[in-house]
Formats: C-alpha cells, sequence, structure tokens
C-alpha cells in the first residue's frame, strides 16, 4: 500500500469511528456540546497548519511558474482561458442548482412540516454582498504582508503574478532570487507532507464533534433536503467530468483517482483549502506542467467554486419555497446572475456560502431568518461542497494545460516529481 492510498484509509476510518463515537458522546454523556467544543480544538489545529502552508505554497509555486513561462503575454492568455473556463463552470453549477430546487422542490416539505423560524428571526450571519467597488477594492493588496497574514488568496496571487513576470522581465540577474524561491516551494511541500499526517485525527475529531452536538437525528430530520443536494452535487460531478472527457479525452479518469486523496480530505474536513497542496501534487502527478497548475489552480480557488456555486441557488430558493414565496423564473434568472457577481472573490470569508447567500436573501426580499433552517448541517452540506470545488478545480487546470500542450504524460510527470523530492 502507497503512503497516499494509506493515507486516503486512514482517513475514511477517521470518519467512521467519529460517526460512531459521536454518537455515543450525544447519547451517554450529559454535556455532549462542551465535549464536542473541546474536541473540535483539534479540527481547528489542523485547520490552522493547513492555513500556515498556504501563502507560501501559492507564492513561491507561482511565482516560479510564472518566471518559468517567461512571456507577460503566455500569463495574459492563459488567465483570460482559465476565467473563461470558470465562467462557463460557474453558470452551469448554478443553473444546475436552479433546474433541481424547482424539480425536487424540498422546501414544500418543510413548510409542510411547520416550525419555520419566525420571518423577523436573526440568523447570525452577516449579509455581506460583494459589490464591484468593494471587488476591485479588494482585488490589489495594499500590503503583501497583510494578505498573507489573512491568508487572501487572490490578492497573494495578484501580487505573485506581478512579482514573477517582473522577475521574468529582468532575465538572469533574478535567477538566484527564483531558485530561491522554487527551495521554499519544496519545503512547503515537504512541510505539506508533514502536516497531512495529522489529518486522519483532525477529521476524527470534526465528525465526532458535530455528530456529538447535533446528534444523528439532524440527518434523519433533514435527511431528504440532504439527499437531494448530494444528488445534486452528483449529477454536477458527472456533468463536470463528461465536460473535461469532451476536452482531455477519458484520461480525465485518471484524474479523477489522483483527486481521490484531495477530494476525501476535503469532504472529511469541510475545507477545500486544506485539499489544496494535495490537489497541486495530484495534478502534477497527472501530467500538468508545475507552471501551469501553480498559476491557474490558486485562481480558481477565488473563481471557481462549483459546489459552493450549485448550493447557493439551491439553498435560496429552497428557503423561499419553505416560506411559500413563488419566485417567477424571470426572478430566479437574475438571482442566478446576481449570485454569479457575488460570489466571487469571496473564497477567503468564513461560511462563505452562508454569507453570500443572506446577502442573497436580502435583495430579494426572502427572509433571512430561513439560513436557521440550514445551520444545524452546513457542515454536512460543506463536505459536499468543498470536495466539489476541489474536483473541479482539478478539471478547470487539467482542460487549460490541454489547451495550453502543458499536458504531458503522467509517467514522465511522476518521474518528474520524484526526481525534485530527491534534489
Amino acid at each position: 500500500m502507497t503512503n497516499r492510498n494509506r493515507l486516503t484509509t486512514y482517513i475514511i476510518v477517521g470518519l467512521v469511528l467519529g460517526i460512531a463515537v459521536g454518537y455515543v458522546a450525544n447519547t451517554t454523556m450529559t454535556d455532549p456540546s462542551g465535549f464536542a467544543d473541546t474536541l473540535s480544538l483539534v479540527t481547528t489545529l489542523f485547520l490552522h497548519l493547513i492555513k500556515m502552508i498556504i501563502a507560501p505554497l501559492v507564492f513561491s509555486t507561482l511565482v516560479v511558474g510564472i518566471a518559468k513561462m517567461g512571456d507577460a503575454k503566455e500569463v495574459g492568455r492563459i488567465g483570460v482561458k482559465a476565467l473563461g473556463w470558470f465562467v462557463i463552470a460557474s453558470l452551469i453549477s448554478l443553473t444546475l442548482g436552479l433546474i433541481l430546487v424547482n424539480l425536487f422542490r424540498p422546501g414544500d416539505a418543510m413548510a409542510l412540516a411547520g416550525g419555520l423560524p419566525a420571518a423577523n428571526a436573526s440568523s447570525g450571519v452577516a449579509a455581506s454582498g460583494l459589490t464591484l467597488a468593494q471587488f476591485v477594492n479588494h482585488l490589489v493588496p495594499v500590503s503583501i504582508v497583510d494578505a498573507m497574514a489573512k491568508n487572501d488568496i487572490l490578492q497573494i496571487v495578484i501580487f505573485s503574478v506581478f512579482f514573477g513576470t517582473a522577475a521574468a522581465a529582468v532575465g538572469a540577474r533574478s535567477a538566484p532570487l527564483i531558485d530561491a524561491v522554487d527551495s521554499i516551494a519544496h519545503v512547503m511541500l515537504k512541510v505539506t507532507n508533514y502536516v497531512m499526517n495529522f489529518a486522519p485525527l483532525a477529521v476524527f475529531a470534526a465528525v465526532t464533534s458535530t455528530i456529538a452536538k447535533s446528534g444523528v437525528g439532524v440527518l434523519a430530520t433533514y435527511g431528504v433536503f440532504m439527499g437531494e443536494f448530494y444528488l445534486g452535487i452528483a449529477l454536477l460531478w458527472v456533468v463536470l467530468i463528461a465536460i473535461g472527457i469532451l476536452f482531455v479525452g477519458p484520461r480525465i479518469l485518471k484524474l479523477m483517482r489522483e483527486l481521490r486523496e484531495p477530494a476525501i480530505l476535503a469532504f472529511t474536513c469541510a475545507s477545500s483549502e486544506a485539499a489544496f497542496p494535495k490537489t497541486l501534487e495530484g495534478l502534477e502527478r497527472f501530467g500538468v506542467k508545475n507552471r501551469l497548475a501553480a498559476f491557474v489552480l490558486p485562481i480558481g480557488y477565488s473563481f471557481n467554486l462549483d459546489g459552493s456555486m450549485m448550493y447557493c441557488t439551491f439553498a435560496a430558493v429552497f428557503i423561499a419555497q419553505a416560506y411559500g414565496i413563488e419566485l417567477p423564473m424571470s426572478t430566479q434568472i437574475t438571482m442566478m446572475l446576481v449570485l454569479m457577481l457575488t460570489s466571487k472573490g469571496m473564497a477567503g470569508v468564513p461560511r462563505a456560502s452562508l454569507v453570500v447567500i443572506a446577502a442573497t436573501l436580502n435583495q430579494f426580499h426572502i427572509p433571512e431568518a430561513g439560513l436557521l433552517l440550514l445551520l444545524g448541517i452546513d457542515h454536512f452540506l460543506d463536505m459536499a461542497r468543498s470536495a466539489t470545488n476541489v474536483i473541479g478545480n482539478g478539471i478547470a487546470t487539467a482542460v487549460v494545460a490541454k489547451w495550453e500542450g502543458e499536458l504531458s504524460d503522467p509517467v514522465a510527470a511522476e518521474k518528474d516529481i520524484s526526481t525534485a523530492t530527491l534534489r
């Protein structure tokens, strides 16, 4: 069994044990919430370790990748192709969510069950839509140190693009600096391997604390809604993989195998950010050149959150249905386009999907209190969203690499990675 397969097995074991221990804690302990809060510190510590890696890893890999391209026109061309794919993928995800929520109508069952929160109740989630002015002001970092401190991937990407392009323009004089940054990238990948050893324990703690606090009953209460949403996620995977096959060929199925571990990690930790380093490694093993993967993948983490996109339309219309509010199709399409714009650049915001939905509900006069219906199960929904974000960004990067002729033989890529690791 390889180290990658062993880690995947341990993560799945941690997930199963977490459900069992969480159930026991919820049914036998006098204060399961206190136990859950204590245990969740383990997950918090792991996510902090991941966030510790993200900024230097994104900066170093992206700068080296752009510097190796050496041509600002090439950077611009790849960026335009990537953003074009992201827009199309986002529209597909939003549209699929809209179609399925109108087909399944999960809010009707919630309305019949009664017990809806008062329309004027507070959800505790700050509604924060992202206007064009706010997006532009947020785009460029005032300080790269501040951007790294906040793990703002979009701002780190912007600075890294300028830095890498300038390094390429300087030429031979920047070579020692690029070599140093390349060394940092390899060191950070080694640090990633160390951190990932704690992943099974973090998964166990996350699932145990959630079940201990909410009980398995929350899964039964919202079982229909969750089942329909997970079916929608499965359909989205099928659509994305089918489009990937259209552009890359049947070989895209090999990419799915490479992304299995990061997807499981994102699923169990409910964090696509936690899977970033492993996703980057998987893409390189698949044959995507490092310089392109290091450029496209971080941008995707800000602009291409396919699972979150689908959830936004699905959840917003679900809440309207629950309160008996019939939205004309024209209004729903308008909502979809609004979500398309307001969601971009929100990746670094905690509980970003809920924040975006809260802002959308306010704009369309839907009770914000409806978010209270989702808070209890949001962790389980976030698990599916996070895994889908990883798959969507992996396919997007592979497609752009194919367009650019930067997709090599995976066996050769594996040898390159092994050689780089030995160095």
